[in-house]
């Protein structure tokens, strides 16, 4: 059905506007823009969100649609305009669903801290929309996604790094990250990707020097979208452009909390909106405070990053609704600078860098509705001067607000006609820039000798801007319960707070043992007893009682001891830190045989490449490692994980050489269980840290099988790192964990998760036709250099398809989360007809 754009727009808004010249040029133009350079307010999300769904599926053009990327990813600076962007890309798909223009829904993932994230990532071959903060995802297209299983950072670094358009909205809150982002753009295009992935950025004070790096020079030659002439003259257009805001000097300064409350209250206007925007949450804090001494009864509301989601949308919920008759006074800080829809007639704001004050100013008058002897009006409260000066500037610096400041006290209106004209006057300060050779070394997600990782969190924000997710349950005394739930978290219950601030707050002496984390090797919980064990992106479990949040004011650290109530746990939309032992993906409602997983991982997998359309030799390296990724679960300490009387009565290892690949929960060996055996000397087939991906590996390194003497030598190796991978737990380096014992009676004998040099693999069916060979395993390619018969390491061969110009980081981590997904899937299948089948029983 041939449809306008027009039309599409109209029915998707659920409007009768037209779109604005410059958002049906973004859909429908032949080449994107890098830059879009639009005032606030005139709807660059619809035109981005929008532009995209028609391009992906109804530009005439056909070349057009199969070159636009199959997933949008939408990366914001903040939290709050991340559910606002959710919410909207989620209503325009379920209108254009309803009335019939879209015939399949595109899904819409909302990636945050605590956000289920599995689903997206299983079905690399659908449209999809990602939405998430610049901490979520720069951390996961850098390989070390916040908030998640160490495990799950090579499968989504691969599919964000392929086949994505990347949108950066609001680039001037983000610091830190444009040049990171500036940077990966750079190096998919140096190391080159399976499916391109272009990058955009957009903001109403876009300067597009901000993106100069060391690798992303050309600059200058970027396109940029910006307003018609046809815009400007459409009337809603003019008419914000225009809308009047009389800007002057407050009577107080920053750091006088009180006088500011003071100052507010005064120039509040009943039945109308006051804003109040500070820099940093303790001022906006202090001020709140001294609001509710001075009038108790005013309706005021505290809106800033420290609330846990559901205080924090009650909050907004507040902001965003019709003011009563008193009015409404919402202290905030630099959360409602950038894409929040919401117009006050008074606004105040603490002097701040000019694109910032851009912002804010774009929050009052919003539409020009309070003209003529009734005229909005904007207060700045200046520094101080005196010797807290500089100290009152942070977040930002001092020469910052002095330049913004220059400005200020020329203009007597801030309409965005009257801003235009100056100049933009702020350098984004970012001191580290993310170099090749630190983005090669971000490929191998092994920790150190030291359990430590390569620390990103200076590419993704600046030192002031450092965040933890925290999460407070309640328990009896001692450490949390051992139970898959306490590791799950929800999103409604965390809580960013600073890395600083929640440091402090560990090792307060009231609060020892009462703040946990999950160590994913030894699969336990551990106090941080040491502020050393507190940094950027990790997420934390404090015992309700140690108190630190405070559902009114949001994080309060070490103020109080308050017990802070628990959002109520459910067993929905959680995700779940895995230990490195965890074998929670082999358990499954029945027993299933190697053979039957792996024919259906195959099956899932030809699913995928079709819906890809991608091309040899991809394809046939994808099915191959498929095919053998499994053959490890035949190993003795995979065996011995079952129960014993489960085992023998499924009998399957003795049948035609079926060995299990899933078993139903019930049958397997608790993990304690599992460990106390461990240290027997006698139960040399109970090992900790057992891979058995590792095991299959090796073994297709051998070639035992004529389906695999046609690969090269790289091919290969390829096939060997697949099926390595295919759980995200060993990747480019081999070597013992800490907690594996050398094999009894043999301390040189080379050992490493779990896997013994001269270990056998014994014949098995892959199903497929494919009968694998016994095969005696050898651990010699874990030394460094090459083997006695001049055979490379494993270090050697995977460095070797990591560098190799035809592969690269972002193609072989793309190929690997392919293979993942479609294991995933498989499993899940297999949940959900046996799911059936008892359900027809019963």
């Amino acid at each position: 059905m041939t449809r306008s754009y027009d039309s599409f727009f109209q029915a998707a808004m659920g409007t009768n506007n037209s779109p604005y010249a410059y958002q049906e040029a973004f859909a429908t133009n032949e080449d994107l823009p890098a830059l879009v350079d639009i005032p606030t307010g005139l709807g660059k999300t619809a035109a981005v969100i929008l532009g995209w769904i028609w391009r992906r599926r109804f530009h005439p053009d056909r070349r057009i649609r199969q070159s636009t990327p199959r997933r949008l990813v939408y990366c914001l600076p903040m939290r709050v305009l991340v559910e606002q962007t959710v919410t909207f890309a989620e209503n325009c798909i379920k209108r254009l669903v309803d009335s019939k223009i879209l015939d399949q829904c595109i899904r819409v993932h909302a990636l945050m801290g605590g956000e289920a994230q599995r689903d997206w990532c299983l079905w690399p071959e659908r449209e999809a929309i990602l939405i998430g903060t610049q901490d979520m995802l720069l951390s996961r297209a850098l390989n070390r996604g916040y908030a998640a299983s160490r495990y799950r950072w090579p499968v989504e670094f691969g599919l964000l790094s392929n086949d994505c358009l990347w949108v950066y909205d609001e680039v001037q809150l983000m610091d830190a990250g444009v040049p990171t982002s500036a940077q990966l753009a750079a190096f998919r295009q140096s190391f080159g990707t399976v499916i391109p992935s272009p990058s955009l950025w957009m903001s109403a004070t876009l300067d597009r020097r901000w993106l100069a790096t060391v690798d992303f020079t050309d600059t200058a030659s970027l396109k940029t979208l910006q307003l018609t002439q046809k815009d400007r003259q459409h009337s809603f257009v003019a008419k914000r452009l225009c809308a009047p805001k009389r800007l002057r000097r407050a009577k107080t300064v920053l750091g006088d909390a009180k006088g500011a409350a003071q100052e507010i209250q005064e120039n509040h206007a009943k039945a109308t909106r006051t804003l109040a925007v500070f820099n940093t949450v303790k001022r906006a804090t202090d001020v709140y405070r001294e609001l509710r001494k001075l009038n108790p009864k005013a309706k005021t509301v505290l809106i800033h990053s420290r609330f846990r989601p559901p205080e924090r949308k009650q909050k907004m919920n507040v902001l965003l609704g019709d003011p009563p008759n008193e009015g409404l006074i919402a202290i905030t800080t630099q959360v409602i600078e950038a894409g929040v829809d919401v117009s006050a007639k008074t606004l105040f704001t603490d002097l701040a860098p000019w694109s910032s004050l851009v912002q804010r100013f774009g929050r009052c008058n919003r539409a020009g509705e309070f003209r003529g002897d009734d005229p909005a009006r904007v207060f700045w409260f200046d520094l101080p001067a005196d010797d807290e000066e500089k100290k009152l500037a942070l977040p930002y610096s001092a020469a910052d607000l002095h330049k913004a400041r220059r400005e200020l006290e020329k203009c007597e209106d801030v309409s965005p006609d009257s801003l235009s004209a100056i100049q933009q006057l702020v350098d984004l300060d970012a001191p580290h820039v993310i170099r090749r050779r630190d983005f090669i070394d971000l490929f191998d997600t092994t920790p150190d000798l030291a359990g430590n990782d390569i620390d990103v969190s200076r590419f993704i924000r600046s030192g002031q801007d450092f965040d933890v997710q925290v999460y407070w349950r309640d328990w009896e005394q001692g450490s949390p319960p051992d139970d898959r739930a306490w590791r799950r978290v929800r999103r409604e219950e965390l809580c960013s707070v600073p890395v600083g601030d929640f440091r402090k707050f560990a090792v307060d002496a009231k609060r020892r043992t009462k703040v946990w984390r999950w160590d994913f090797l030894d699969g336990e919980w551990r106090p941080v007893v040491d502020g050393n064990l507190v940094y950027p992106g990790q997420t934390y479990l404090v015992h309700a009682k140690a108190g630190g949040y405070d559902s009114e004011t949001g994080w309060i650290g070490t103020q109080a001891t308050n017990y802070v109530e628990p959002r109520e746990l459910t067993e929905s939309d959680v995700t779940d830190d895995s230990a490195y032992d965890d074998e929670g993906l082999s358990e499954a409602e029945q027993w299933q045989t190697i053979a039957e997983h792996t024919d259906q991982v195959v099956s899932e997998l030809e699913a995928i490449l079709q819906g890809l359309a991608l091309e040899e030799p991809w394809k046939q390296t994808l099915l191959t490692a498929a095919r053998w990724h499994d053959w490890g679960k035949a190993h003795e300490v995979f065996l011995a994980k079952f129960k014993p009387e489960a085992l023998a009565e499924a009998a399957l290892a003795s049948q035609n050489h079926h060995f299990p690949a899933k078993a139903p929960k019930g049958c397997w060996r608790s993990w304690q269980e599992l460990r106390k055996l461990s240290r027997q000397p006698v139960q040399s087939h109970v090992r900790p840290h057992f891979r058995h991906e590792l095991a299959s590996a090796l073994a297709v390194l051998q070639r035992p099988h004529p389906s695999l003497d046609t690969f090269s030598s790289t091919e290969i190796n390829l096939v060997a790192y697949l099926v390595a991978a295919h759980h995200g737990k060993v990747r480019l380096s081999i070597r013992s964990l800490p907690g594996e014992k050398a094999p009894l009676g043999n301390s040189v004998r080379l050992h490493a998760r779990g896997v013994w040099d001269g270990d056998q693999l014994p014949q098995v069916d892959l199903g497929g036709g494919v009968t694998a060979p016994v095969v005696t395993l050898s651990l010699e390619c874990m030394q460094l250099g090459r083997s006695a018969n001049g055979q490379p390491s494993w270090v050697e061969r995977m460095i070797k398809l990591r560098d190799d110009p035809n592969l690269g980081p972002f193609r072989l981590a793309f190929l690997e989360a392919l293979l993942r997904a479609a294991d995933m899937r498989a499993s899940r299948l297999a949940a959900e007809r046996a799911a059936q089948r008892q359900e027809a029983t019963t």
